[in-house]
């Protein structure tokens, strides 16, 4: 008897749209075999009723130690980046292990409820004691049952600029970080912000680590590290262990400098990270009429061969007020931000927080649906991957390593229309006959 089997699933990606049966062992796929109306003895079935199954989400850009301190000690009221970091310095100082570990576990809960199973979250290390990044570490412990955590050092104020700032992230590295971190553009030079790349990388190769850097987070049209952090890049070999998040300056790059980057990008092999729900909360708040947007050019670096995906990046803190770590709202907000609107471009969006994401992190055969793979995967009652962003779908059921670990029931909407029989609303508008096959919604049987 097998530990869990999962009935009629129809895989997303997959050429054949018939539904399957998977069956599941000691956390491993087993097998992926025709639907049958024998199934085979398990101590666990879900009878997916044709819903999508796919490999689950994953968060490439998160701040764990800083979520849920929005308005600790006061609020962001300018909505700027520059004032996000001086309220988190204030709040700083408040830290204490067990109010990391609490806030940070909770977010996570949020995310494996969402369907996130993966997740990379940048840890301030601009703290001479070191108490978020040993509090995050014994989170990654904790939760590696159910999901898998990376951690960057990330210098919230600089590695050059401040004291004893290169010192800090060799500690971390010591410590345990799985990336290392930099922040270019907020050094007090030009100089610094290439010299605190230059440092982060040689860590990395020092360590064997990959590099995630916050890389020109701001509206300047001068900032351009990026180019300095492809280029050591690939000059190291580390190419796509390497990551530039946000690099919403970007947007402001004018086209001459925007096809010279298209070619640097591409050949160094980088991912980038671009977080529109922060990014448009926090771009442009010093322009008048018209404000920019504060997104990199993701179509064009997409249509150039770069990795892109997007991530989540704040949760109630003090850059951002809002969020609740799903991952189906990103890429909502993200195919709106970037106009990637045309069908083919919002199911990009969709790998942009599956398989594009699960590239930047570098998990290779940890992650998709085949034979001989972690059993990680979960249910979506929605007709395609354009539907699901469309409807913004919650998980039915979400497995990690073969355990189911969240379960959302349906919540059918019914409508008292005058001069109607009372009667369900059907969101689903959708030409594609398999859109019928999810309303009857998963089941589990033990």
């Amino acid at each position: 008897m097998i530990d869990l089997l999962v009935r009629g699933a129809r895989i997303i990606g997959s050429p054949d749209p018939a539904p399957v049966d998977l069956h599941v062992d000691r956390g491993v796929l087993l097998e992926i075999a025709p639907a049958s109306s024998e199934p085979a003895p398990a101590r666990t079935i879900i009878e997916a009723h044709g819903a999508l199954l796919s490999a689950p989400y994953v968060e490439p850009h998160i701040h764990l130690d800083t979520a849920l301190t929005a308005g600790e000690p006061r609020w962001n009221e300018s909505g700027t980046l520059w004032e996000g970091i001086a309220c988190w310095s204030e709040r700083k100082a408040l830290l204490s292990r067990a109010d990391v570990i609490d806030r940070a576990e909770e977010i996570l809960r949020w995310q494996v409820a969402n369907g996130v199973l993966f997740v990379r979250s940048h840890v301030d290390v601009t703290d001479p004691t070191l108490q978020a990044l040993d509090a995050l570490l014994e989170v990654r412990d904790r939760v590696r049952e159910v999901l898998e955590l990376q951690l960057v050092a990330f210098p919230q104020e600089g590695i050059c600029s401040f004291a004893d700032g290169e010192t800090l992230m060799n500690e971390a590295a010591r410590r345990g970080i799985d990336v290392v971190g930099a922040i270019p553009h907020f050094e007090d030079t030009r100089e610094d912000g290439v010299r605190s790349i230059e440092i982060a990388v040689d860590i990395a190769v020092r360590h064997g680590l990959m590099v995630d850097a916050h890389c020109d987070e701001i509206d300047d049209e001068q900032s351009r590290f990026i180019e300095v952090l492809a280029t050591q890049a690939l000059r190291t070999g580390l190419r796509d262990r390497v990551t530039a998040s946000h690099a919403t300056a970007m947007g402001s790059y004018n086209p001459a400098y925007s096809y010279k980057l298209q070619r640097i990008l591409r050949r160094s092999g980088i991912n980038l990270i671009c977080n529109p729900l922060v990014n448009l909360h926090l771009g442009g708040r010093f322009d008048g009429y018209p404000k920019r947007r504060g997104l990199l050019q993701l179509k064009e670096m997409l249509g150039a061969g770069v990795n892109v995906a997007f991530g989540h990046d704040d949760i109630m803190d003090p850059w951002y007020p809002l969020g609740t770590g799903n991952p189906v709202q990103v890429a909502h907000v993200g195919a709106h931000a970037t106009q990637m609107t045309a069908p083919s471009e919002v199911e990009e969006c969709f790998r942009m927080v599956t398989d594009r994401a699960a590239a930047a992190l570098g998990l290779g055969e940890r992650y998709g649906i085949a034979p001989g793979r972690p059993a990680n995967f979960m249910l979506l009652p929605a007709a395609s991957p354009f539907d699901a962003i469309r409807r913004q779908v919650a998980p039915s059921h979400v497995i990690s390593r073969g355990n189911l670990v969240a379960v959302c029931p349906p919540s059918p909407t019914t409508l008292y229309w005058p001069g109607r029989s009372v009667e369900p609303i059907d969101w689903v508008r959708s030409r594609d006959a398999a859109a019928a096959c999810w309303r009857g919604q998963g089941d589990v049987a033990h």
